[in-house]
């Protein structure tokens, strides 16, 4: 049986109508997509799900869909974090009242906190719940980067379940090394996922599996059985379109490609807006290269 929050986890993003709401029939169908492909757990409301632009309300709304069409199929595991502490604690409750498996926390952004700040931070959040967490590590979107040493005390806490980080291998080898044999690495990059798998990682949160979530599973099932010529191979195929996703900030590239494989409505919140001319291009030649334009618009 699966350990819970390894493999493929998809960092989904929001799908919003053009008067900007939440298109909850998109986010359900989206979300049914995903499981039905075989990804191995759901990750909303996270970086690529426009989090920031969410009230509290909107973010609860879209957990709660995504629960609902997961339905004990897979894992969700829901992001909640931010700046203040307490803002986080109270948002966590709410997410474990309505029913998510686990919490994806990021690190504070802007505020940037010392490594002690830190470790009191996750602490306190672990202790506001019963749910598993995996720290979210991402400095360059927070300023702040999550270090060996913090994450090893954190590790000791029985709730903080494991960490999704960046590209940087000395550090997740380091952590893979220092850390309980059952705490989760997660590579928070798709280009470097199977190098992640190779030095002890247990798999991806994925933006590209929102466009390609059969294949991005694939890639991490092979790692997992030692097929790394295997998921090489894969890897190296879809490697055009995980790139492009990244031509642009995140999510604008993956949502632009979805809307032109029929998957959604681009419609974006500020301060996001839609690609220019050249980046959307990219992403159109990619498309087409793949032979992924249209084609997911027929899978409902």
């Amino acid at each position: 049986m699966r350990i819970p929050f390894t493999g493929v986890g998809t960092a989904l993003v929001t799908p919003f109508r053009k008067d900007g709401s939440i298109d909850e029939a998109a986010v359900r169908r989206l979300a049914r997509r995903q499981i039905d492909a075989g990804v191995h757990f759901l990750s909303p409301v996270g970086t690529t799900g426009e989090a920031p632009t969410l009230s509290c309300a909107e973010k609860l709304r879209v957990i709660e869909l995504v629960v609902e069409e997961a339905a004990g199929k897979v894992p969700v595991l829901a992001g909640a974090g931010g700046y203040d502490t307490r803002e986080t604690i109270t948002l966590v409750r709410d997410v474990e009242r309505i029913g998510a498996d686990g919490i994806l926390s990021v690190t504070p952004y802007y505020n940037k906190p010392t490594p002690e700040g830190l470790y009191q931070h996750f602490k306190a959040i672990a202790e506001s719940t019963r749910l598993p967490i995996v720290l979210y590590n991402v400095p360059t979107r927070t300023a702040i980067n999550l270090d060996v040493n913090t994450t090893v005390r954190l590790a000791q806490i029985p709730n903080i379940v494991g960490i999704k980080t960046p590209g940087d291998l000395a550090q997740v080898s380091e952590i893979v090394s220092a850390t309980p044999e059952d705490f989760i690495v997660l590579s928070g990059d798709d280009p470097v996922a199977v190098a992640h798998m190779a030095v002890g990682g247990r798999g991806v949160v994925s933006v590209a599996s929102n466009e390609a979530p059969a294949e991005m599973s694939q890639i991490i099932e092979l790692c997992e059985h030692g097929d790394y010529a295997g998921a090489r191979k894969l890897h190296h195929w879809l490697l055009p379109l995980i790139q492009v996703n990244f031509v642009e900030s995140n999510p604008i590239p993956v949502k632009a490609a979805m809307a032109a494989m029929g998957l959604l409505e681009e419609n974006y919140r500020l301060p996001l807006v839609p690609p220019g001319a050249a980046a959307r291009e990219k992403v159109m030649r990619v498309l087409q290269h793949l032979k992924m334009l249209g084609a997911a618009a027929r899978v409902s």
